[in-house]
């Protein structure tokens, strides 16, 4: 049997970051499912409701991608209490042609992490406006630092401002972007007036009851939702899709169960048989995006198998030029 590959954290940290080769690799991706012969099934998720927890399994096989990964994400919301991240899990790689094991990525979450940053980024990309300045972030965890620098990569970003239910967290983080990023970011006490006067707005909590209204938004501004991945969480007032101009998902199988688009529908806003146009459709340009610097766009962000098995062949190509990790004998 050919010998197995066992990449760390560590490994991955130093061999793959959050830059525009990451996100163009994840635009690749959703291009890739746009076509519809990537073969993605269902996520499998199980809840642990008692640890305030959850389990999500995600794969897909990629026509022309010479590996496949199965991705094991738990996510255990109350951790940060004990000192512990939200999000852990690691990545399995297999050949796509004998399915032979040919790599284990042990990342902890950080390869989901910047996936996750660089779908924002894409998003952004296509869906703002290309003068995008102003930023609100919705979260003050690892994703809404990453998605905050991902959008750096892609619009000439000159402020932001960071909302979270901890204000100190907000601030501590803001504090640190500032430093970072070369950008005024600050912290922000009124949720409303954050979304309000912000080009792009990024919702990354999981947050079980609605962020943002309807009536908060104006003209020209651009969402992305992130947090919406369980069928119990929602961040954004379902009137708000009935207000956009455009609706976007990354599959909208997914968001019909999982994302906003569930809430919407579920509470008589949008019918069940509606079409909207997938991510992958805008970047490819089967559908068009955005139409006039007055549209509200929204993209709904599940998170998808064809994304995991593209950062994970990607990671393995950077860890394997740069000489990390192990080889295992098998």
């Amino acid at each position: 049997m050919p010998d197995i590959k066992i990449l760390t954290e560590s490994d991955l940290r130093g061999s793959i970051q959050l830059d525009l080769a990451t996100i163009n690799c994840i635009e690749s991706a959703f291009i890739a499912l746009a076509r519809g012969d990537v073969v993605m099934p269902p996520i499998l998720s199980m809840a642990i409701e008692a640890h305030n927890g959850e389990v999500d399994v995600k794969t897909a096989y990629v026509p022309g991608i010479d590996s496949f990964a199965i991705k094991m994400s738990p996510g255990f919301f109350d951790n940060p209490k004990i000192g512990l991240p939200s999000t852990s899990g690691l990545m399995v790689l297999f050949s796509a042609k004998t399915g032979v094991l040919e790599a284990l990525l042990l990342d902890n979450g950080y390869l989901t992490d910047i996936r996750t940053a660089a779908a924002g980024a894409v998003a952004a990309r296509h869906l703002s406006r290309g003068d995008s300045s102003k930023v609100c972030i919705i979260g003050a965890g690892v994703q809404g630092a990453l998605q905050l620098k991902a959008l750096c990569l892609v619009r000439p970003i000159e402020q932001a401002v960071i909302w979270a239910r901890d204000l100190s967290k907000a601030e501590a983080l803001a504090k640190r972007l500032t430093t970072e990023l070369g950008i005024n970011v600050t912290a922000a006490q009124d949720i409303q007036t954050a979304v309000t006067e912000a080009d792009i707005i990024v919702t990354t909590t999981p947050s079980s009851k609605p962020l943002v209204m309807a009536d908060w938004l104006r003209l020209g501004q651009h969402i992305t939702a992130m947090g919406s991945d369980q069928h119990h969480k929602n961040e954004l007032q379902s009137e708000c899709l009935v207000r956009a101009n455009l609706y976007v998902s990354d599959r909208q199988s997914q968001t019909e169960k999982l994302g906003e688009l569930h809430h919407a529908m579920n509470n008589g806003l949008i019918g069940s048989k509606e079409v909207f146009p997938e991510l992958g459709d805008i970047v490819s340009g089967r559908a068009t995006g955005r139409r006039s610097a007055d549209d509200i766009t929204i993209c709904d962000l599940t998170g998808t198998g064809v994304q995991d098995t593209a950062i994970a062949t990607l990671a393995l190509r950077c860890a394997e030029s740069s000489g990390a990790g192990t080889q295992f004998n098998n």
